[in-house]
């Protein structure tokens, strides 16, 4: 009875959380890339000034659209962003849900939001929307398939060295860091299959160079074209909560250490973990968002899909055969 009334206390806290932390960081992003290309940048509170304004205004509905699926998919891009940051080890604790098989249904649920933009957009009606849904569905479509090799080689990885763990629990991999039972060649490998997650993070999340769904200067902001005020700011803290869901998966299965385990804080134990994570939080966007959008323009959809089809893909099985070669020489 404790632990359900704990989990059920948890939800509004993650979430707020989310939300809070997601909006930071983007203005802390915008800020940054603003100062990386030597202009000034708006402040880092820009985005909750942003939101506000815009939970102000009217929800347009254009004439020709669907109205009750244009309406619906900010919600359900916001409730998937939430739900899964609910599945994730967050801030030094563990996630406020957990089961055996966790990490397949965040990557399910990660799906979620950018097929509620899809849905939202051909539901509207324009033509720019419909156009941008089109770049949205090949842009997913395409980071799907390294992600998916990603995760299958963690997991691999875990049932090589303790085939009893449920590999595909992210409490238990968080539990065990994967470097532990890496031989100089899985070692490699591994940190191959790291870095094509972070190449996948600014596609998942539609950042430059991989935001040619929206890109404002060819198709006027492509899938929400035709979406404002309370529909729009929606999608805005979806994506700003997905920032930090996806980031923190990559903390979760890569970087799952807490101060805590070498030093002893006695009980502010759980402070110092917390402040640690969004350090390590901050890094992850950083190199992800902020490094790759201030170096590279935006790409074409013909560059988007060959960058995760061909290199993106090659990269990782790359990382998978590695690991394989590691676990089976080390056998």
């Amino acid at each position: 009875m404790i632990e359900i009334v704990y989990k059920i206390g948890m939800v509004p806290v993650i979430a707020v959380l989310g939300i809070v932390l997601g909006l930071l960081y983007n203005g802390i992003d915008r800020k940054l890339a603003a100062r990386m290309q030597s202009r000034v940048g708006p402040p880092i509170i820009q985005p909750f000034i942003d939101i506000k304004k815009l939970l102000m205004k009217e929800s347009i509905v254009p004439r020709h659209a669907i109205k009750w699926l244009f309406n619906l998919m900010p919600v359900l891009a916001l409730s998937a962003s939430l739900l899964t940051l609910l599945y994730i080890p967050f801030c030094g604790i563990g996630p406020a849900f957990e089961g055996y098989g966790d990490l397949v249904l965040v990557l399910y649920l990660l799906v979620l939001p950018p097929l509620a933009i899809t849905l939202g957009a051909f539901a509207s009606g324009s033509h720019y929307a419909t156009i941008g849904a089109q770049r949205e569905m090949v842009t997913m479509i395409s980071y799907e398939l390294p992600l998916a090799i990603a995760i299958v080689s963690v997991a691999w990885l875990l049932s090589m060295a303790n085939p009893s763990l449920p590999v595909f629990s992210l409490s238990v991999i968080s539990n065990n860091p994967i470097w532990n039972f890496t031989t100089p060649l899985s070692f490699l490998g591994l940190l191959i299959i790291f870095i094509a997650l972070l190449l996948v993070i600014p596609g998942e999340l539609g950042k430059t160079p991989f935001d040619v769904a929206e890109a404002e200067t060819e198709i006027a902001e492509g899938v929400f074209a035709e979406y404002s005020g309370r529909n729009l700011a929606l999608f805005y803290l979806a994506n700003a909560v997905r920032t930090i869901a996806i980031a923190s998966l990559i903390i979760a299965i890569f970087l799952p250490w807490n101060l805590s385990t070498f030093f002893n804080f006695s009980y502010l134990s759980l402070l110092f973990d917390a402040l640690f994570f969004l350090i390590k939080l901050f890094v992850i966007i950083f190199i992800s968002s902020v490094f790759i959008r201030v170096i590279v323009p935006r790409l074409r959809i013909t560059q988007v899909v060959s960058t995760y089809w061909f290199y993106t893909t090659l990269i990782a099985l790359l990382g998978m055969l590695l690991i394989w070669i590691g676990c089976c020489l080390k056998g």
